[in-house]
């Protein structure tokens, strides 16, 4: 215990001064948008109240409940952290049957975290906190692609392209093959998460192979996936309804636990915990981050530069798979069909971008921006309803946020490239 405990003192002192930039640029960002509010002729208390309403925390029970997944994540986040190459072999060692106290123990209290938060989860009867949830999965599963790149030092931006590969992916074999239940949604994720990252393997090998910048080849292949599926959606996966792929049967779709959240945030936490152990608690995640950060540095130790490139996008690749999915066969949107319009998927990918900074390009850090984002988003429509403030107004209000929260992270960024130039060219 005094281990867990020193884990959860190491993630406040890291969090603490950014949270505090975080929280001084969220309020510039709502003065601004305060500001504009007033400029058209709106009331900005009543706007902002409204948009809270999204957030589903305007009653006291929202509230608490809110609070009290976000201690249960840290805790969770903290132990795993602390015990992570503990928990695998005590689950091999009770798979062997050498049952000890002290591996009974450690999966014990990860099973426990998670069915606290899994019952907070079904005790909220507050429908757009479970929206605002909804809509924050795949939005912290784009924000990985990026995150992950960014560590890697990879400019990496074609989430867009590897989120709709992924949709359609999971929509084939969730409409398209009957299988037994468990196994059929197994599959159909598996599979969203292999082509998503089969997409991200054709930059890097670019890359890697010929030097093209990652930039222009995932652009190029965004465009790419915007038109092809669509083609696959109308010529080859169509239902009844001629633009839209067939029903997801009802043994690929993931449990729905309230409004249109399913049992697949679960997995999408799991992947950013997962992401996070990889990234700071094993040797690929520590080489990863050091061709980030230092690519001469990293040469001159031996490490496999085209490795740790490759694996970057892997990742992301398989998260954004991961995020396409999470809207077909984890959402029932459209009567759980993906549209040819790719409406339900379209912008998530960037959006993951804008996540990612202001989460510090972290796996942990993206899923509280992801919440914030969300919550604005699902808030969007009571400020329409309920005061008549524009869409296009509300949509400048959000990004005036949004770069208002971006921009310390973006200084941040800046001041770690220079500082990398000028290890680069060396002392004069």
């Amino acid at each position: 215990m005094p281990r867990l405990f020193d884990a959860i003192r190491e993630y406040l002192g890291t969090l603490k001064r950014s949270l505090a930039e975080s929280l001084f640029a969220l309020l510039i960002g709502l003065l601004i948008g305060a500001g504009l509010m007033l400029a058209f002729g709106y009331d900005p208390i009543m706007g902002y109240i409204s948009m809270l309403k999204g957030f589903g925390i305007f009653t006291i029970e929202g509230f608490l409940a809110v609070l009290a997944i976000i201690a249960l994540g840290l805790l969770l986040a903290a132990f795993i952290g602390a015990y992570w190459a503990k928990i695998p072999q005590a689950l091999a060692r009770l798979w062997r049957k050498k049952i000890s106290g002290r591996s009974i123990s450690l999966v014990a209290i990860v099973v426990f975290i998670l069915f606290l938060i899994s019952r907070m989860l079904e005790f909220l009867d507050n429908v757009e906190l479970m929206e605002m949830l909804a809509y924050s999965v795949p939005l912290m599963l784009t924000a990985i692609t990026f995150a992950v790149g960014m560590r890697a030092g990879i400019f990496n931006i074609g989430a867009e392209g590897q989120v709709y590969m992924g949709a359609v992916a999971a929509a084939w074999i969730g409409g398209h093959f009957a299988l037994p239940t468990g196994l059929h949604l197994l599959a159909a994720t598996a599979f969203a998460m292999l082509i998503g990252a089969a997409w991200a393997l054709l930059p890097a090998i670019l890359k890697i192979r010929a030097g093209v910048h990652e930039v222009i080849s995932t652009i190029m292949l965004n465009w790419v996936a915007f038109f092809h599926v669509p083609y696959l959606i109308i010529n080859r996966f169509a239902g009844v309804h001629a633009e839209r792929t067939a029903t997801i049967l009802p043994t690929a779709r993931y449990p729905i636990l309230g409004a249109s959240l399913t049992a697949v945030i679960f997995v999408a936490l799991a992947a950013c915990v997962v992401v996070y152990i990889l990234l700071w608690r094993t040797r690929a995640g520590y080489e990863l981050r050091l061709v980030g950060d230092n690519p001469d540095a990293a040469r001159y130790a031996g490490i496999n530069i085209r490795r740790a490139i490759l694996i970057s996008f892997i990742i992301g690749g398989m998260a954004a798979g991961l995020a396409g999915a999470s809207q077909v066969i984890g959402r029932p949107l459209l009567g759980w069909t993906l549209p040819a319009t790719l409406g339900t998927v379209f912008g998530l990918g960037f959006s993951g971008i804008g996540i990612a900074v202001i989460g510090r390009n972290h796996p942990i850090g993206g899923i509280f921006a992801a919440l914030l984002f969300a919550g604005m988003l699902n808030g969007a429509k009571f400020m329409e309803y309920d005061w008549g403030i524009s869409s296009e107004l509300v949509v400048a209000i959000q990004g005036v946020i949004i770069i208002a929260l971006a921009i310390p992270a973006l200084l941040a960024m800046s001041r770690r490239g220079v500082r990398r130039l000028k290890i680069r060219r060396g002392p004069r």
